[in-house]
Order: structure tokens, then sequence, then C-alpha cells
């Protein structure tokens, strides 16, 4: 690993130093430190708020159960941006929601207009889109590998979603360590974070045109990448052939669509189908974090439950600041 990159992640270390550190001290109902949020914060205006995601995320489960991983991925692709706003979800010409990143592989929408349609049904005006992304995360990590936590809530919904706030900020599939490291950091958020949440890969998919060029030219002296195991790399070949545009498992070593930690052991073996995976083993300090990962399951799944959370309390709009949507996709009227 280059010195430049080293002297990243030891930034980034530091933000680890200073951002997660009390989060290790408390429970998770307080882990939103200095965060204006608060676990229960519906029980009075809107008690059954937390209940109608959990059973919108179950029923959706119930009839395709990859949709786990396109809440969680909708979840992170919201939050990373400018918060937990559900800026992602507004749709206009411009909106974030039009980005290479989100147009046509956002997954879960449904389950949010489906929820929130009930929601707006029993509490007008009261349950911000944002809290019902957060919820049906959370659902969605327990339904598909029993993490659960609480989360902490009462954030507002954003006015504005710009398609030119989504590749500054959200790390990408063909980002290297140092790059990712770097985009953690300017969240707020550790390397420890950073490859714990790298974990949400054991589910899901993705379409070939997101990994292909790690298949095929890769560069002047390798036709394909390296680091990708030889055995794999035929196996997606055969998945992806040139031009292709199907979707593949992000993982073929964990279970199907159960989020759990054997995605640490195929990224140690070569098998990361992103570059922003298999990079993990890049470096010391993050291919220790993998292998510690592969080790625990349970300790990763601790982890994973805390950084959620911790990424759920950044940036967020509260208290008079931003709105609450009737419908998650339109800024209220008058706004």
């Amino acid at each position: 690993m280059s010195s430049s990159g080293s002297k990243l992640l030891t930034l980034a270390m530091l933000c680890f130093i200073i951002f997660l550190c009390p989060l290790f001290s408390t429970d998770l109902a307080s882990a939103a430190v200095a965060s204006p949020l608060k676990v229960g914060f519906y029980k009075e205006s809107c008690p059954s708020a937390e209940t109608i995601v959990r059973k919108s995320v179950e029923k959706a489960m119930s009839r395709d159960a990859t949709i786990a991983a396109g809440i969680i991925r909708m979840y992170f692709h919201d939050c990373f941006i400018k918060g937990c706003d559900a800026s992602v979800l507004l749709d206009s010409p411009t909106a974030e929601r039009t980005s290479k990143a989100n147009n046509g592989s956002l997954r879960g929408l449904e389950v949010i207009d489906e929820a929130k349609a009930q929601i707006e049904a029993q509490c007008p005006a009261t349950v911000s889109c944002a809290d019902i992304i957060a919820f049906a995360a959370r659902d969605s990590a327990y339904t598909a590998g029993g993490i659960y936590y609480a989360v902490p809530a009462g954030r507002r919904d954003g006015l504005f979603s710009s398609v030119n706030d989504v590749f500054p900020n959200l790390p990408g599939p063909d980002h290297n360590v140092t790059i990712l490291a770097e985009k953690f950091a300017n969240k707020g958020m550790s390397v420890d974070e950073m490859v714990t949440l790298s974990g949400a890969h054991a589910i899901g998919v993705a379409h070939c045109p997101t990994f292909s060029k790690r298949l095929y030219n890769f560069s002047a002296t390798h036709a394909q990448d390296p680091s990708l195991d030889p055995d794999y790399a035929e196996l997606l070949k055969m998945r992806c052939p040139p031009g292709a545009t199907t979707m593949v498992p992000l993982s073929d070593l964990a279970p199907q669509n159960r989020l759990d930690n054997k995605y640490y052991a195929g990224v140690r073996k070569g098998l990361g189908l992103f570059t922003s995976d298999q990079t993990l083993m890049d470096s010391s300090l993050t291919s220790k974090m993998v292998a510690d990962n592969e080790k625990d399951g349970a300790s990763w799944g601790r982890k994973f439950a805390k950084a959620m959370v911790h990424l759920g309390s950044l940036d967020v709009l509260t208290g008079e600041i931003g709105e609450i949507r009737t419908i998650c996709s339109k800024v209220a009227p008058g706004q």
C-alpha cells in the first residue's frame, strides 16, 4: 500500500477514536451521541409507526427475500449523501435517484410507500419518510440476519435532492481502500465501520456492468483483475459475457439472502465481487479487520448494528428544519 494511502487510513483511524469510541461504552438506545434523535420518538404521536413498517418489510420479504438488501442499500444511499433525509426518494429529473448509482437499481421503494400510506391513514403528517427508511433498514437486517437494534428517530425530510451530490460523496464499487477510507472519514465514520458495513454485501445482487471491468481488459498487463480468484472469475464470465446487463449474487459464500459474516471469508479468498470488496485485503489494517469479522460473527453483528445507528445519526434534519412529507416522492405543497 502507498504511503499516502497509509496516511489516509491513519487519518480515518483518528476519526474512529474521535467518533466511535464513545459508542462502545453505551447501549444502542443512546448510541446516537450528540444527536437530537431518540428511541421511541413516536411513542405518543404515532405508537403504531414502527409496527407498520416492520409488517410491511416482513410482507415484502415473504414475496421476495432479496428486498432486504435493497432496503439496506437505500438507507445507505440516503444517509451517506446529506444525512438521512429521504432525499433519495424525491422524484424529479435532477434528483439523486436519477444518478447512475440509483437509476434502475433502487429497490424497496414500494415497501416504503406502502408503510407511509398506512401510517398517514393513522397519523397524518407525523412520521417522516427518513425515519421510515431507517426503521425498514433495521427490520431488514433483523429479518435477514437476526441483527436487531433500537432506532433513534425524529428525523425530518429534506426539501432538495440533486444528482450532483451523489458521486462526490457516495463510496463506489470501483473504489480502492484509500478512497473508501477517505469517503468514510469525510462522513465522520471510521475505517472499522467501513469494513463492518461492507458486510452487507453478504446479500443482494449486482448488475454485470458494475464489476465487468475486473473480468475483461482490466489493464495493459492483466486481462482480468489479478486479485480475483481465477475460478471465481471464470464463473463470473459465464454469468456475465461481454455486454451482459444481467444480475449476479453479491456473495456466493453466504447462504441465500442470509445477512451474516461469511462475506469476509469470501473477501479473504479472493471472492469479493466489487473492487471495493476485494480492496479490503490491500492494507494490513483492513485485512486484519476482515479476519476478525470472519472469526466472530456475533461481534460483527453487534458492530454492524452500532455502525447503522451511527450512520443514521449524522447530519440529520430535526426540529423545524425540513418537513414531514405526506408522499415520500414529493416535497409537500407550499415548501
